[in-house]
C-alpha cells in the first residue's frame, strides 16, 4: 500500500497567529513533519510494519497558550509512538499517546500561569499495513473519506452543538452559526481525564483521507470539499491549496488547517460500493458498535 500525503495550514484573515498544528509521522524511521512547513510538498509513503500516522490539533487558550497546547499534543504523540515497543497495534498506540499528550498538556496548564485553561483538540488516523484505518479524536476536527464519487465524514464532533443537533433542536445549518458552534465537550489538557473515542475503517484502493480542523469544515459543506479534492485528486497540494483559499474567500475567520492523505495499491481490494462502515472500538466498559456513514 502507497500512502501519498499532503498538507497545509493557514493563519486565516482574522486571526494575528496560528494555534492550529499537523502531524506525519512515518512509525519505522520516527521522521516527522508538522506545520513549521506551512506548504507540505506530497510526500510518499510505502506503508510497512510500522505504518503512518496522520493528525489535525486546533489548539484554544488565550494569548500564545493555544499554539502551545497543539504544538505539545503532536510533540507528545510523536515522542509516545517512537519510544514505545511495538506490542500493539498501530491505533491502540496512537490512543495511549493521545491520553499521554492530555497529561502533559493538563500538567502545563496547571504548572505554568501562562497556559492556564488552555486546551487543543487532536483528530489522529493510524494507517496499518494490514489495510485498517484507526481513528482517534478528541473535540472537533474532523476525518472524512472519498470512496468513488461519495464522500462520508468518519467522526462525531465532541461538541455542545452537535448534541442540539443529535436532540433535534437545531439543524446542521443553523449550528454553523451558532451562538455556543465553538463550545467542545473534550479538549486535550482541559481535565486530568478524557475518553477518546476511537474507531476504524477498512481501507480501499484509491480512497482519500481528509482531516481538517473546523477552519475549513465550518466553511464548506462536505460534497464542497469532494468536489476540490475530485478536481485535484492527482494533486495533493493543490487540492489542500484550493481548500484554504475557498475557506479565506468565505471569511477565514479561523485558522485553517488541512491533511490529504490518498491510497493506493494492488495490496488494497477494490472498492465494489461506495459504502463507508465505520467501527467503533469499544472502551473497557462499552460494547462494540458498527455504523455505515451516511
Amino acid at each position: 500500500m502507497i500512502a501519498t500525503v499532503s498538507a497545509k495550514t493557514d493563519t486565516g484573515r482574522v486571526r494575528r497567529g496560528n494555534e492550529d498544528n499537523y502531524l506525519i509521522l512515518d512509525v519505522a524511521t520516527g521522521r516527522a513533519w508538522t506545520a513549521t512547513q506551512e506548504q507540505l510538498q506530497p510526500l510518499r509513503f510505502e506503508i510497512g510494519a510500522g505504518g503512518l500516522v496522520v493528525a489535525v490539533s486546533d489548539g484554544m487558550g488565550g494569548a500564545l497558550a493555544g499554539d502551545v497546547a497543539s504544538r505539545m499534543a503532536v510533540e507528545a504523540v510523536r515522542e509516545m509512538i517512537t519510544s514505545s515497543p511495538a506490542q500493539r497495534t498501530l491505533t491502540e498506540a496512537l490512543r495511549d499517546a493521545v491520553i499521554y499528550a492530555n497529561l502533559v498538556i493538563h500538567h502545563r496548564s496547571v504548572a505554568d500561569p501562562r497556559c492556564n485553561g488552555m486546551g487543543a483538540t487532536f483528530t489522529g488516523a493510524a494507517v496499518e499495513s494490514s489495510g485498517q484505518l484507526g481513528l482517534v479524536q478528541i473535540g472537533d476536527s474532523r476525518a472524512y473519506l472519498i470512496r468513488g464519487d461519495r464522500i462520508g465524514l468518519l467522526t462525531r464532533d465532541q461538541s455542545l452543538v452537535q448534541n442540539l443537533i443529535d436532540t433535534g433542536k437545531i439543524s446542521e445549518e443553523e449550528a454553523r452559526t451558532h451562538i455556543f458552534r465553538n463550545v467542545i465537550l473534550q479538549a486535550l489538557g482541559a481535565e486530568r481525564e478524557i475518553r477518546p473515542v476511537t474507531s476504524r475503517v477498512a481501507l480501499r484502493n484509491d480512497d482519500l483521507l481528509l482531516l481538517c480542523s473546523d477552519g475549513l469544515s465550518n466553511k464548506l459543506q462536505a460534497e464542497e470539499m469532494r468536489d476540490l479534492l475530485r478536481e485535484n485528486w492527482d494533486d495533493l497540494r493543490a487540492a489542500c491549496e484550493k481548500l484554504v483559499i475557498c475557506a479565506n474567500e468565505r471569511g477565514g475567520e479561523d485558522n485553517i488547517t488541512v491533511v490529504t492523505v490518498r491510497f493506493t495499491g494492488d495490496d488494497l481490494p477494490a472498492a465494489d460500493s461506495s459504502e463507508i462502515v465505520v467501527e467503533t472500538l469499544p472502551l473497557p466498559d462499552a460494547p462494540d458498535e458498527t455504523t455505515e456513514v451516511p
